[in-house]
């Protein structure tokens, strides 16, 4: 596959030698932040992943090529530049066979983490159900993608804009476990709070990494991901009751304009910023970083375990 697929020379030989690598996406590069603070924030996130001594590998498609590790000029490349696909699980042969360029969403980072052998992956927030899904049948690829694929996601969670109650039933029709790291509370992205109760909750990495190796060690039975849900930080994160006044305005404002489909995720985001007069952007920023920081904790600790 090396006509299609790129592993970085760092990336690469961590994962010969075994050693803990953590993926990241570039969606939050290409479309879920504005500049530029985008840059600024994918650079903190690889440093935070390196803290813990842990290689970092954010993945994207340059002009037909997927790339796991991206330098820091490709970064800035994706960051700028105004014709990059938004490529999920569904997008990628596509974007690859017309050698377009590419920012890979939860679902398509999954999807070639778990191909070049990456088992732990940080974000922000998985998509989801979305508000009135019942109906419209608009729900994320990156739940059937848990679903399927052996993979642990760190994130805050479901992203705001969500139905979070029927994200978390279709979570646990497709088997994937849904740990509260540090909280018994489903956290809602930029509140810690959403009034989910979890069944399931660990307090340190280690206790993490034993989940996934009895996940993953069950061969006789077929199982996919693992999702660790972690709290925004306390200091920015936000109110639920203000941040649901807000995402209400701005579900509004998306349907008076027509806006759905892949783009309503970054416009209610961009929305939401706005109402908040940044505040939400901060705490996305936050979570992105501390989220990015367990992740390279947690890919340690299963190492050590194996």
């Amino acid at each position: 596959m090396t006509d299609v697929l790129e592993i970085r020379e760092e990336v690469r030989e961590a994962l010969v030698a075994g050693k803990p690598v953590v993926a990241l996406e570039s969606t939050v590069i290409a479309h879920g932040l504005p500049r530029p603070q985008n840059v600024e924030t994918a650079r903190a996130m690889e440093a935070a992943v390196r803290e813990s001594g842990v290689v970092p590998a954010t993945i994207g498609i340059l002009a037909g090529r997927i790339i796991v590790g991206l330098n820091g000029g490709e970064i800035e490349r994706l960051a700028t530049a105004m014709d990059v696909v938004k490529a999920s699980r569904a997008d990628l042969a596509a974007v690859v066979a017309s050698r377009r360029t590419g920012a890979t969403t939860v679902a398509g980072t999954i999807a070639v983490a778990a191909m070049v052998g990456i088992r732990v992956f940080a974000t922000g927030g998985i998509g989801g159900v979305h508000r009135g899904g019942e109906s419209s049948m608009d729900v994320s690829a990156d739940l059937t993608e848990l679903g399927r694929t052996q993979v642990a996601v760190i994130c805050a969670g479901a992203k705001a804009i969500l139905d979070l109650p029927r994200t978390l039933e279709v979570l646990e029709t497709l088997g994937v476990p849904v740990v509260g790291f540090g909280t018994t509370e489903f956290p809602a992205f930029y509140c810690r709070e959403s009034g989910l109760t979890l069944l399931h909750h660990v307090a340190i990495p280690q206790e993490a990494a034993q989940i996934m190796k009895a996940q993953w060690g069950m061969r006789f039975v077929q199982t996919g991901g693992i999702l660790f849900v972690n709290p925004p930080p306390a200091e920015s994160a936000l109110p639920r009751h203000e941040v649901e006044a807000m995402m209400e305005k701005a579900l509004a404002t998306a349907a008076e304009q027509g806006i759905k489909g892949k783009s309503a995720t970054p416009f209610l985001l961009s929305e939401v910023a706005r109402l908040s007069e940044g505040r939400t952007l901060k705490a996305n920023i936050d979570l992105l970083i501390s989220n990015a920081h367990l992740a390279g904790k947690l890919s340690a600790a299963h190492c050590a375990l194996k």
